[in-house]
């Protein structure tokens, strides 16, 4: 998601029928406080945490914990906003909130990343993250040009990654495999690079290159530019799996359908503002990366009961529920499952489809994902916490 330079100027909200979300942004709604799961499971609902489920929206640099960039700021004497280090959540109106403020706190964090040791550390963490949430197959994205000044250019930058995948896979728990992601603010020569990069990795195991992405800021760049680019991935048998439909409306999720032929679709949320559009996905068998706390944290809807969860699963698209960048949205992905229950109303069999979703949607080994979708079966068959007490009272 994370652009490289910033975007100025005001842009309509949805709602009022354009295609683009408001841009002024919000420097203290990103600094929320993380959403951590209540002290104990409500009675007859199950623990979203042992839910299992994969993870397939998230960034790099936007993983980190707070603790962890406060350290790499410190070790490498970066000043860092205070929006970034704030514990006191401050909610702001949605027309303050946007790209412009989110792309600076994200460049401040990126900045803090410096050494190979502190690439190693963002990724073995996002592992233990994700086990401690129940995900067993995560896949995170990095674009390698970020981090090459570094550690000596992108090819190093991105073994670093890979070697770091497979050793927090083998201690977590969690098969970790990377989408190569591509810059919109960057030529699409770059991303043909890139794609060959990309294309010595290519593998479905952990420690492997496993897809091919597109994205920063929908606004920017000519999407057909960057078709090449996919197609050099494609043919190493890489996933196509492009940012598109946050920022801008179904016009542009049809411009992405047409030029890169994904996969995934990251986001993907406001294709469900045209029928047609919306049809074609289902039709196609495109699953959609869908994360609520940057919906909403970028302005795109005002609140989580705005994010057309329930419309586009409704509809028979394949939902996989992704955290974006939790270090700057400040929630997790057990968030986003307790968005779906607590605010779209979701049942436990509907939470379960969720995780089955993203599982179908991910790109792990068929054995991954069977024993994946076995382990959701247990899941839901297990009795809800509290379920009998209700009874006992009564008998009592």
């Amino acid at each position: 998601m994370p652009d490289e330079t910033q975007q100025p100027g005001p842009l309509a909200h949805p709602a009022q029928g354009t295609e683009s979300t408001q841009s002024s942004a919000s420097t203290t709604h990103a600094a929320e406080t993380v959403r951590t799961p209540p002290p104990s499971t409500p009675p007859g609902r199950r623990d979203l945490a042992t839910l299992p489920k994969a993870h397939l929206h998230l960034h790099f640099t936007g993983s980190m914990r707070q603790s962890t960039l406060a350290d790499l700021a410190a070790a490498h004497g970066m000043r860092l906003p205070s929006a970034l280090l704030d514990l006191d959540p401050l909610r702001v109106p949605a027309n303050e909130r946007g790209w412009f403020r989110f792309q600076r706190l994200y460049d401040a964090a990126r900045a803090c990343v410096r050494t190979e040791s502190d690439m190693r550390r963002i990724i073995r963490e996002a592992a233990e993250d994700d086990a401690a949430e129940g995900s067993g197959r995560l896949e995170i994205q990095v674009d390698p040009t970020s981090y090459a000044p570094f550690v000596g250019g992108i090819t190093p930058a991105l073994e670093i990654v890979l070697d770091e995948a497979r050793s927090a896979s083998a201690t977590s728990g969690v098969e970790v495999g990377v989408i190569v992601a591509s810059s919109r603010m960057r030529h699409p020569l770059d991303a043909r690079i890139l794609a060959r990069l990309a294309a010595l990795h290519a593998g479905d195991g952990p420690g492997e290159v496993i897809g091919f992405g597109l994205s920063n800021d929908e606004r920017r760049g000519d999407t057909s530019a960057f078709a090449p680019a996919f197609r050099i991935a494609r043919k190493a048998g890489l996933a196509s799996v492009p940012h598109g439909g946050e920022l801008l409306g179904p016009g542009h999720v049809s411009e992405v359908l047409d030029t890169l032929q994904p996969d995934r679709l990251g986001h993907g949320v406001r294709a469900g503002e045209d029928r047609r559009v919306l049809e074609r996905i289902v039709e196609q068998d495109v699953s959609l990366e869908v994360c609520p706390a940057s919906n909403v944290s970028l302005g795109v809807y005002a609140d989580d009961a705005q994010v057309p969860l329930r419309d586009l699963v409704d509809a028979g698209a394949r939902v996989a529920l992704g955290a974006d960048d939790p270090l700057l949205f400040r929630s997790r992905l057990v968030g986003q499952y307790e968005s779906a229950r607590d605010v779209h109303g979701f049942s436990d069999e509907d939470l379960a489809g969720l995780a089955r979703s993203s599982i179908r949607a991910s790109l792990a080994a068929g054995s991954t994902q069977r024993r994946l979708l076995t382990q959701v079966d247990e899941w839901l068959a297990a009795p809800a916490p509290g379920a009998g007490e209700v009874g006992k009272v009564g008998e009592a």
